[in-house]
């Protein structure tokens, strides 16, 4: 298994997300929805899918750069009414939070860490995505230093987990001395050629 070594912790506040509720669930949905962003020049960065067990209905949130926000909000509510959809929701008050590294995809443990970690801070996770070397989630903006410091203190990452990292090597390394010393002094003294024939 591949090494697993969180080097940082990102946040991105220059995101909003748009969701659209609702959204007959048949086949070519997605396709629509999306070929139409693409053909604004919409950037996208993450997608999830809801999908209802006890409906013909599912919700597609996105996100994309606030920049674009007021282009993808038009577009989202002229393509909700075509395609049906009960409407349209807009969040622009949340962040990006992301832990980057090697190792992501072979280790379950780093994403189980991550959500536990936001979960005991009380921050609710809105979306998830992951790859090879990140995984990201987005929470609400307000939450963003919280997030960032609860991160970097699981992961090993803050000053303070640092300096204890380096004083547990400290201790450790001074006890291998010590211990070789004690062994070194226990050995007898190794008797000379000149004092055997005395």
């Amino acid at each position: 298994m591949e090494k697993v070594v969180v080097s940082g912790v990102a946040f991105d506040r220059n995101q909003a997300r748009i969701s659209i509720m609702g959204v007959p669930d048949r086949p070519g949905i997605a396709g629509k929805l999306f070929g139409a962003v693409a053909s604004q020049n919409l950037v996208v960065d993450m997608i999830v899918q809801n999908i209802g067990h006890d409906t013909k209905a599912t919700d597609i949130s996105f996100t994309v750069p606030k920049t674009d926000l007021r282009r993808a909000k038009k577009l989202a509510r002229a393509l909700a009414d075509e395609m049906g959809a009960r409407g349209v929701d807009v969040r622009d008050d949340i962040t990006k939070v992301s832990i980057v590294g090697v190792g992501m995809k072979s280790h379950s443990g780093v994403a189980a860490l991550m959500f536990e970690t936001l979960a005991a801070k009380r921050i609710n996770i809105m979306m998830i995505s992951t790859s090879e070397i990140k995984i990201s989630c987005v929470i609400e903006a307000a939450q963003t230093r919280l997030a960032v410091r609860a991160l970097h203190e699981a992961f090993g990452l803050s000053s303070k987990t640092a300096a204890r990292k380096v004083a547990r090597k400290r201790k450790a390394t001074a006890r291998k001395k010590a211990a070789v010393k004690k062994t070194a002094a226990k050995k007898p003294a190794r008797k000379t050629a000149a004092s055997k024939k005395s």
